[in-house]
């Protein structure tokens, strides 16, 4: 990719956090320094003040999603960013240096552990004053998968909705924490799973009924009230389709997040066989509209990012690990000091 034209505000170098083989873990890691990216034509160079990372970084690493996501080694990943924009590309309207934004980056080139970046209009909103960096970029993957997941089990933001009984998975993770705060925006009834440490924030975020996941009760994942779920937003692993099967109201759906090889399976024989129960699997569709509603909720005190840790660049191999460990309460974002 080309440098950018050099000026006082845009060096022609910067610090990167990249891999160049699949595997190695947070070690296979490695401080750079490389040329900053020109913006092409609907293009914005971005100077970056936070990235956040989710777990398909580290298992785009692993090589996981080879098959759907195959990278270009060598590789700087992370998509989920904010900062300011710093340059703009041909063709680019509604957005000039200085503006404050939160974008999702192309994930087949990443970017978003570097100073600098480059991003596509069509992934880029405006972040207004109230809403910081560390909360904006905690949004594009994260609260637009719980959004999307919620919308697929019927879920309606206008007030015209149902009021649906719904089960939330590992509901102190990225996604599970925006899932219940979306779905109580919903109006629907929330019945959440998480650990013990977090039985407070989950409720304090708006859940009805929270389950410890490693009682009896809570590894049953029945409602305390008796409810049948309408749909379940499944946001962990390690439980399969015959556990939530029984859970189920007549035509109960569980929309599963971190699908394999049973469930994409029984997602099928469940289409092909017009099953009133059934599991579908959900892939994110990132989508402008859906970013500005989140960032727009934000700037509402409406939604929270509620933010686990934050680490500056040169611990980015650390911010990496706690990702892969798997038990953070939220969201993990890396902050682009200096």
């Amino acid at each position: 990719m080309a440098a950018a034209p050099t000026t006082a505000e845009t060096p022609a170098k910067m610090r990167a956090v990249r891999y160049d083989a699949y595997g190695g873990g947070p070690e296979g890691l490695k401080h750079v320094e490389v040329p900053v990216p020109s913006p092409k034509k609907n293009e914005l160079l971005l100077k970056l003040q936070a990235a956040s990372i989710n777990p398909v970084d580290w298992k785009m690493q692993k090589g996981m999603l080879r098959p759907l996501l195959p990278c270009r080694l060598p590789y700087i990943p992370v998509t989920d960013v904010a900062g300011v924009v710093a340059a703009v590309g041909s063709g680019v309207n509604g957005f000039k240096a200085g503006d404050e934004v939160v974008a999702m980056l192309n994930p087949f080139s990443g970017g978003g552990l570097a100073e600098y970046a480059v991003a596509s209009v069509k992934l880029t909103v405006k972040r207004p004053p109230g809403v910081s960096a560390p909360e904006g970029a905690g949004l594009p993957i994260a609260a637009g998968t719980a959004l999307q997941a919620l919308r697929a089990i019927g879920a309606k933001f206008d007030g015209t909705g149902k009021p649906l009984n719904v089960l939330i998975t590992a509901a102190s993770g990225g996604v599970g924490l925006y899932a219940v705060q979306l779905a109580k925006l919903a109006g629907l009834h929330v019945t959440a799973t998480c650990g013990a440490r977090n039985l407070e924030l989950v409720r304090s975020l708006g859940a009805d009924e929270v389950l410890d996941y490693k009682t009896p009760e809570g590894a049953g994942m029945r409602s305390p009230s008796g409810r049948r779920y309408d749909a379940v937003v499944h946001c962990t692993v390690g439980v399969g389709w015959s556990a939530f099967r029984p859970l189920l109201s007549g035509a109960g759906k569980v929309v599963d997040l971190t699908a394999n090889v049973r469930a994409f399976l029984t997602s099928v024989l469940h289409r092909v066989t017009f099953a009133k129960r059934r599991l579908v699997l959900l892939l994110l569709w990132p989508n402008k509209a859906d970013l500005e509603f989140l960032v727009e909720l934000v700037k509402d005190g409406r939604l929270k990012t509620v933010v686990d840790s934050r680490f500056p660049l040169c611990d980015a191999s650390k911010a990496w690990e706690k990702s892969i460990d798997g038990h953070a309460t939220g969201k993990i974002i890396v902050e682009m000091e200096g």
